[in-house]
């Protein structure tokens, strides 16, 4: 799916995974805010880490185009001990530009195209959780804001 984004950003079906899916994680790419990286860059980052491929089913790019990482199908690389039933979603971004810190650097259409993802996730796999990778780990900043606060109107599925 490189080169296109998804319009509604799934690509399978209930029918076609067989795993059971609980809940959306959300990421960054943990880069500098403005810099595109796509699916093919995080990838290869992943595989130099000797991920058999990209962590995370879904990257969305700066301009809010939803692309397609690993199958949805394959359990994800993304949260250490909750990958077998969660959907890994990566933002790219992540970092403020001028200080390389951790940051909210969600543009507006990374913004509506995560809660768009979300609804069609939701439509097809039910009453999904949502969650930032920081919230399993006090290690990562990871997606670099607080899930619960800026999405809490998605909290409950």
């Amino acid at each position: 799916m490189e080169g296109k984004g998804l319009r509604l950003g799934v690509a399978a079906s209930r029918q076609t995974v067989v795993r059971d899916i609980n809940r959306i994680i959300l990421h960054c790419s943990a880069t500098v805010q403005g810099a595109h990286f796509d699916v093919n860059t995080i990838r290869s980052w992943h595989k130099e880490r000797n991920f058999s491929d990209i962590g995370y089913h879904y990257v969305i790019y700066l301009d809010g185009a939803v692309h397609q990482g690993r199958p949805i199908e394959k359990i994800g690389a993304h949260t250490r001990g909750h990958n077998h039933d969660s959907i890994g979603v990566c933002y790219v971004g992540g970092l403020d530009a001028n200080t390389n810190e951790p940051k909210d650097t969600m543009t507006p259409a990374q913004d509506i195209a995560f809660i768009r993802l979300v609804k069609a996730l939701r439509l097809v796999f039910g009453p999904l959780k949502i969650s930032g990778h920081n919230q399993y780990t006090k290690k990562k900043a990871c997606p670099c804001f607080d899930v619960r606060d800026k999405y809490e109107f998605l909290l409950k599925p």
